[in-house]
This record gives structure tokens, C-alpha cells and sequence, in this order.
């Protein structure tokens, strides 16, 4: 018998997708900018940070289609529903964070190590940069409410957030080229955005694999579950516990329960499933949980009984 709560998650998904439908218009129109900027100056980190918001684009829209999927109904082939697209979405976008790190390290080796290619126009550098700056904390005061509870949300945040340390790095070099004349800062700049995808793009890997690979939650302590388990009146042991996530913020909870002969007896199953459910609900915001009661003798002879 298991025991659901939504925590609204229908409203919030709306609410992401109006948040990822305005953070898409917002990049694209920066995207735009800073490709012809990066043609009319022939800055290479303004190309690097535009090739970055492309990938962040195609993220974001991918991050929206996989809202869009997640909000589905459960059917009898998808129990669960559709809510673990949000987690391929944020793999996919993890992925194209990496390649993109990959070719702006080679663009921007290639041309440290290479003759000089014309001078860099740092002024108009300088401003395009200062616009995708604006428009990127834009973006980032639009998708920060969802990140914490989404890791689909948490990718097209961080993406944006790569976006926004991105520009800065562009004004820097373009400051530094307008005071000094160093050219290379340009390149150097470049290296210094794909040095901050990388961390975040392996970060957001871990997460999914996490979730893929059915680990428990980094934030729930299963002893303590079990703890809270066996102070409940009426249990007598907690075996076969089991603790994952659907998708980020989604977890489920299962375990067999062995119970006190005098509640099977008295007919006090089901108020002890509503107490158990409320627990996990209340002190481990557990969305979904299944518990099997049993007597002592029932579970003596299960074979291999896990913790």
C-alpha cells in the first residue's frame, strides 16, 4: 500500500516552463548579438561565450520540452509517469556543455600558439559584453527559483550562470586590451570560460548518474529513516529498505515492515500505513511511499532479507 503527495508539482512545473519560455527569448536575443560581435570585432571569447549561450539555448530548450514531458499523466506502461525525462534532459545538456568546453580549448590554444589573425576591436567588444552581462542576470533572476528543487531547472540555471561569469571574463579582457594593448587576453579569457563550464558540466553529470543509477539521495540518511521507522508504535523490526529518486526533489521510499501481532489483530493496518506515510512525508519529504507489513514469522523465513 503506498501513500502519494504531489507538493504541487503540476503548478510548479507550469511555473518553470513560463520561467525556461522568457530565459529562451532572453538568450537567443544575446546570442545573436554577441555572433555579430564577435564577427565585427574578431574577439575569440566573444565567440567562445556565444558558442557557450548556443549551447545554453539548445539546453534550455531542451530543459523546456523535458518540462513539458515530465508533466504527463502516469499510465500503466510509465507508473511513474514521465517525470525522469527531466533528468535525460539534464544528461543531454551536460553532454553539450562538454563539447563545447572541448572546441573553445582548441580555438583558443590554436591561436595563443598561432600568428596573430588582426587586431581585436576591444571597444565594441567591450559593449557587446556588457549587454549579454545585463541579459544573463536577467535570465538568472528568472530560473533561480526552480533550481534548488529541479535538476532539470539546476542545468539550465547553471548553464546560464556560465553564461553570465562568461560575459564577465569578455569585459575583463576587453579592459585589459583597451588599458594595455595585450591582445591575448582574448585568448586567455576564452580558456578562463571553458575552465568554468567544465566543473559545472561534470557536477551536473553527477547528479544524473545519481539519479540513473538509482543511488540514494545525498541528502537522506537511511538509518535515520529506519530510526524513525522503528519508534513508531506497533513496529517491531525494518528490513528491505530501499530509498531513490524519480527525479530531483521526487523520492521514493520502500521497506518491509515487520508489526506487533496485537496490530494485525486489532485491524489498526491501515492507521499504522497513514502514520508511517506521514512520517516520511513530514521529516524526509518522501513523495512516494510503498510499505509491506508483516508478522514476525512471515519475515523469518523471507530469503536474503536486506537491510
Amino acid at each position: 500500500m503506498g501513500h502519494d503527495h504531489a507538493h504541487g508539482h503540476g503548478t510548479a512545473s507550469a511555473a518553470n516552463r513560463t520561467r525556461l519560455t522568457f530565459a529562451i527569448g532572453i538568450v537567443a536575443v544575446v546570442l545573436l548579438v554577441e555572433v555579430a560581435g564577435a564577427w565585427l570585432t574578431g574577439s575569440l571569447a566573444l565567440l567562445a561565450d556565444a558558442g557557450h549561450m548556443f549551447s545554453d539555448l539548445a539546453g534550455l530548450i531542451i530543459a523546456l520540452l523535458a518540462t513539458i514531458v515530465a508533466a504527463r499523466p502516469a499510465t500503466d506502461r510509465q507508473t511513474f509517469g514521465y517525470q525522469r525525462a527531466e533528468v535525460f534532459g539534464a544528461l543531454i545538456n551536460g553532454l553539450i556543455l562538454l563539447g563545447v568546453a572541448v572546441s573553445v580549448v582548441i580555438g583558443a590554444v590554436s591561436r595563443l600558439l598561432g600568428p596573430g589573425e588582426g587586431q581585436v576591436q576591444a571597444g565594441p567588444m567591450l559593449w557587446v559584453a556588457v549587454i549579454g552581462l545585463i541579459a544573463n542576470l536577467g535570465a538568472l533572476f528568472l530560473l533561480r527559483p526552480a533550481a534548488g528543487s529541479s535538476i532539470n531547472m539546476r542545468g539550465a540555471y547553471l548553464e546560464v550562470l556560465g553564461d553570465t561569469l562568461g560575459s564577465v571574463a569578455v569585459i575583463v579582457a576587453a579592459g585589459v586590451i583597451l588599458t594595455t594593448g595585450f591582445e591575448q587576453a582574448d585568448s586567455i579569457a576564452s580558456l578562463v570560460i571553458a575552465a568554468m563550464i567544465v566543473p559545472r558540466c561534470f557536477t551536473l553529470l553527477r547528479d544524473v548518474v545519481r539519479v540513473l543509477s538509482e543511488s540514494v539521495p545525498v541528502d537522506t540518511d537511511v538509518a535515520e529513516i529506519r530510526r524513525h521507522l522503528l519508534d513508531t508504535p506497533g513496529v517491531a523490526a525494518v528490513h528491505d529498505v530501499h530509498v531513490w529518486a524519480i527525479t530531483s526533489g521526487a523520492h521514493v521510499f520502500s521497506a518491509h515492515v515487520v508489526v506487533e501481532p496485537a496490530v494485525l489483530q486489532s485491524g489498526g493496518a491501515g492507521a499504522l500505513l497513514d502514520t508511517l506515510s506521514e512520517c516520511l512525508s513530514t521529516h524526509f519529504d518522501v513523495e512516494h511511499s510503498t510499505f509491506q507489513l508483516e508478522p514476525a514469522e512471515h519475515a523469518d523465513h523471507e530469503d536474503s532479507p536486506h537491510r
